[in-house]
């Protein structure tokens, strides 16, 4: 590998099959979606060229971001960067997104079509890592996995990796193919795949890539110092009633608590509040790779400096202990939103939605 500045970056196996990342990676949907404060395709391309310099090599986007305009930019900034070098990974099934509803979409005609497509937005030969993005439920998971098999015989893909699924998906799903990667929203106040999800991906050999891993922003302070847009992305359309349930003002106002305290902690760490939150998922474990986001360089740097964020056991517990699961008010995401989370991977769907819709 060519010598830069990011050789400071820890890299990590995820997966049993022979994957290696950057122990931080880099979710680029928010580079070009209407949810967040639209940017330039040049500061998007800049800022994924800054993450590399810096050694971030693992970069993730979706079919859906944007819809495609997100995987053409990235097809852009790696035009820029010396492909074997980065680990790319992109997701399908999820055909669009309105309010209350997001269509899904995982036939084996279906899958080859997303893949050939996001292959030449990208501008790539194969997709290192690609996801299964949502589970459709009326589609055997194994008939999509049969075509992603193919796919990587043919050299398109080289890993499988599976999004917001269930206990008995991952199964089934693995012993069709080994899955690699299980993409999951997890951090301090997200954690419920600690108690089964966790255990069975490792288990089965699965790297466990969180996505959201500062709440969503909280944790970097979206609520509490930084004013939440009316416009964006927690108030945006496709979440109902335009609203993450967290950060509605009955419970952001309990939620601001948890906030001071990691305050106080991150003074003892000696980092900020966003850095705290970050090193806490980083030392789940090394086979552990979350992908916060951001459109600005400032934040950016401010993520890959949790990595110098060291925590004992003790440090874990007392970090834990200050955001209890108890205090924490209101739902991850709202009721109908997580009809197309892993909770609900085996409800039957109705013409590709979730029969809640």
């Amino acid at each position: 590998m060519a010598e830069h500045q990011g050789d400071r970056i820890p890299r990590v196996k995820v997966g049993a099959q022979g994957l290696e990342v950057s122990k931080l990676g880099f979710g680029c949907m928010g580079l070009t979606s209407i949810y967040y404060d639209p940017i330039p395709d040049e500061v998007g391309i800049s800022i994924i060229t800054h993450a590399f310099a810096k050694g971030i090599t693992f970069f993730d986007t979706s079919d859906i971001y944007g819809p495609k305009t997100n995987e053409i930019l990235v097809g852009k900034a790696l035009k820029k960067l010396p492909r074997e070098e980065v680990q790319l990974a992109t997701k399908f099934g999820v055909v669009k997104i309105e309010a209350d509803n997001m269509v899904i979409k995982g036939t084996p005609e279906y899958v080859r079509l997303c893949c050939e497509s996001s292959l030449k937005r990208l501008g790539v030969e194969y997709i290192d890592l690609y996801y299964v993005h949502r589970i459709d439920t009326s589609v055997p998971i194994e008939e999509t996995m049969g075509e992603l098999k193919k796919l990587v015989e043919e050299g398109k893909v080289k890993y499988i990796g599976l999004s917001e699924a269930s206990l008995d998906t991952i199964r089934r799903a693995h012993a069709i193919h080994p899955i690699t990667a299980l993409q999951m929203e997890w951090s301090l106040w997200t954690r419920e795949i600690e108690q089964e999800i966790v255990p069975l991906c490792r288990d089965l050999g699965i790297g466990i890539v969180p996505y959201s891993p500062l709440g969503h922003g909280f944790f970097g302070g979206k609520g509490v110092t930084e004013t939440v847009p009316a416009n964006g992305f927690l108030f945006s359309p496709f979440i109902s009633q335009g609203r993450f349930p967290r950060f509605q003002a009955k419970n952001l106002d309990k939620n601001k608590v948890l906030y001071a305290r990691m305050e106080k902690l991150a003074e003892k760490h000696n980092c900020s509040p966003v850095q705290l939150a970050l090193a806490w998922v980083l030392h789940q474990g090394d086979d552990v790779v979350p992908i916060p986001g951001t459109t600005k360089i400032k934040n950016l740097d401010d993520n890959i400096g949790s990595l110098r964020v060291k925590l004992t056991e003790e440090d874990m517990k007392e970090i834990s202990d200050a955001v209890p699961i108890d205090d924490i008010a209101g739902d991850r995401i709202d009721e109908h939103h997580v009809r197309c989370s892993w909770k609900y991977a085996n409800t039957p769907l109705r013409d590709g939605k979730p029969s809640a819709y």
